[in-house]
């Protein structure tokens, strides 16, 4: 199992988070910065401001592609804002940011609303380009730590959140976990309260391997009253580590200290890695409801049995346009995503959020779909 993920400083991308204007409506770019941009691994000479948001499950990855393109580009000036799912999709649909970083695929209603800032009549897409394990993280006094894990069923985590176990020592986490003395310590569930992709794909869990004790319509917002939120990743696990007996759910790039949940598959306990979510995304199947153009959406088989996977994962997407209105943001965006999604920009991702890299087969697909932006 992959620990210690590491948190790449913020610093590359503090000079240029907060860039000086907003791009006109529809036009999803910033001015050009310079003349004497390098060549980039599609061969196109890049300079500029370019701006994206979304995910702050992806936040890890984009500092250390943003040091790897810029590397490579240093006439490019890369922001990310990784204000959530949600709003970095609102943000892209109003055509202030190039592209957007989500948890969730669009929806229908935001794939026809994104007609309105594509050019020439296309609507946006999304593809695969970050995988990883959504760790059920919880700090328990001489129980949690680095390394530590307590096994549970779906059933027991669906309950858990639902507000229907409410102890540790509860008989339906002890007897997975009876080589363990758990406290009476209540629990404290902590959620997003922002709406959010990860949130999405935990629930998504819930929905398809407990649905008897999760009856909640699926959605980015938390549907219950049950515990407190915190916003973004990043708030969630501040709030677990600042407490006793809480649980909650976020990327594993940020699990740290914290204990997680190994989870029941098969007859089988399976801890999370890069490795167990890849399993999972590679023998799942394509969402078939995605049918607009170049979409590339994974629908996650949660019901798995196969050894050694673990069924709790995050598939992030970045959005972007077929067609733009400013030449250099087309430019700017088809190598920016190849970057992102070739064999160097998945291993620096890695390297940096222990993510599992993109396979051959999914490469080639989403590839695909980014050699169709127009450039001309």
């Amino acid at each position: 199992m992959r620990k210690n993920l590491l948190t790449r400083s913020v610093a590359v991308l503090s000079g240029v988070a907060m860039l000086t204007a907003l791009a006109a409506c529809g036009d999803n770019t910033a001015a050009p910065t310079g003349d004497n941009a390098s060549s980039t691994t599609s061969g196109e000479a890049i300079s500029g401001e370019f701006k994206g948001a979304g995910a702050s499950s992806q936040q890890a990855a984009v500092e250390a592609w943003v040091a790897g393109y810029t590397a490579q580009n240093p006439d490019a000036q890369i922001g990310y804002d990784p204000s959530g799912s949600g709003a970095g999709v609102s943000t892209f649909l109003t055509g202030a940011t190039a592209w957007a970083g989500s948890d969730a695929a669009l929806s229908t209603e935001e794939v026809e609303q994104s007609k309105s800032v594509c050019a020439n009549g296309t609507s946006a897409f999304d593809i695969p380009v970050y995988i990883s394990p959504i760790a059920v993280v919880f700090n328990l006094e001489g129980i949690s730590g680095e390394g530590k894990t307590l096994n549970m069923d779906a059933s027991t985590l669906a309950k858990i959140f639902d507000g229907k176990i409410t102890t540790w020592n509860d008989p339906a986490i002890q007897d997975q976990n009876p080589d363990v003395e758990l406290p009476d310590t209540p629990i404290t569930v902590v959620h997003r309260s922002d709406k959010s992709g990860t949130t999405k794909n935990f629930l998504s869990y819930f929905v398809d391997a407990a649905p008897n004790d999760w009856q909640y319509e699926l959605g980015e917002n938390w549907p219950n009253e049950v515990g407190q939120g915190a916003k973004g990743t990043s708030g969630v696990i501040s709030t677990v580590q600042q407490a006793d007996g809480t649980i909650g759910y976020a990327d594993a790039s940020q699990a740290g200290q914290l204990g997680t949940v190994a989870v029941k598959v098969g007859d089988e306990y399976v801890a999370y890695s890069a490795e167990a979510a890849a399993k999972v995304v590679d023998a799942s199947p394509a969402d078939e409801t995605a049918t607009e153009p170049n979409r590339v959406v994974v629908k996650l088989d949660h019901n798995t049995t196969e050894a050694g996977a673990y069924p709790i994962v995050l598939v992030s997407y970045d959005i972007a346009c077929p067609a733009y209105e400013d030449a250099n943001t087309a430019k700017f965006v088809k190598s920016w995503l190849t970057y992102v999604v070739s064999e160097e920009g998945q291993q620096t991702a890695a390297d940096a959020a222990g993510n599992a890299p993109l396979s051959d087969t999914m490469r080639e697909k989403v590839m695909a779909s980014i050699d169709a932006i127009e450039t001309e």
